[in-house]
């Protein structure tokens, strides 16, 4: 008897140890997932950081992103700016969707109004070009987003490439083509209350 509850411990903590050390993804684009993924269900506050003319009225506004809904190929990311709804208050029009796709990941745009209908601008974005790195992946637009900028008259964004960074303390979602660049950066290192639901969803 004495024997049976020596090794059963021993049992045990061997089994917890294999549990523990499940491999790590080693692809920058799996990595670049799970790392979006270690932070869902949190919020977290951030501002702008460029200085574009064309952003001038996000300028100082408080912002907050939402890692709000995760699956294995899916994630969710509400960018909510204060003070610019339709009176005033929180905009809550935009969500980021990052996917996988057959070769690489993709991101769209899911643009709202208050009242939850799609605006005609909605899921444009790109696929990735290359496997990019654990900490950035980069989004040149794709030719769906391009018809779509065409017929919507916004000709100067056919060449759009997006951009999103992840370290251990924070997050950055950009926009860059020749004379435009648009930057967000936000804290991970600490989480602030989870906002409302994006408009619509």
């Amino acid at each position: 008897m004495t024997v049976r509850f020596t090794i059963m411990p021993l049992i045990a903590a061997l089994l917890a140890g294999c549990a523990s050390t499940a491999p790590a993804p080693t692809h920058p684009q799996d990595q670049f997932m799970a790392a979006l993924a270690r932070h869902c269900g949190k919020a977290f506050a951030g501002q702008l950081v460029t200085t574009d003319a064309a952003d001038a009225d996000m300028r100082g506004k408080p912002m907050v992103m939402h890692v709000r809904s995760c699956s294995p190929d899916r994630i969710e990311i509400p960018f909510h700016v204060g003070g610019m709804g339709p009176g005033g208050e929180w905009d809550r029009s935009r969500t980021w969707v990052f996917t996988r796709t057959a070769s690489g990941l993709r991101v769209k745009h899911d643009h709202r109004h208050a009242d939850g209908t799609k605006d005609a601008m909605t899921l444009y974005g790109g696929d990735t070009a290359t496997m990019g790195s654990a900490s950035r992946q980069d989004f040149p637009v794709d030719a769906e987003s391009i018809a779509l900028f065409r017929a919507e008259g916004r000709t100067a964004s056919v060449t759009n490439v997006w951009g999103a960074e992840i370290t251990a303390t924070r997050f950055a979602y950009e926009l860059r083509r020749e004379g435009r660049h648009f930057r967000v950066e936000f804290d991970l290192s600490k989480a602030v209350d989870a906002p409302p639901g994006p408009w619509g969803w």
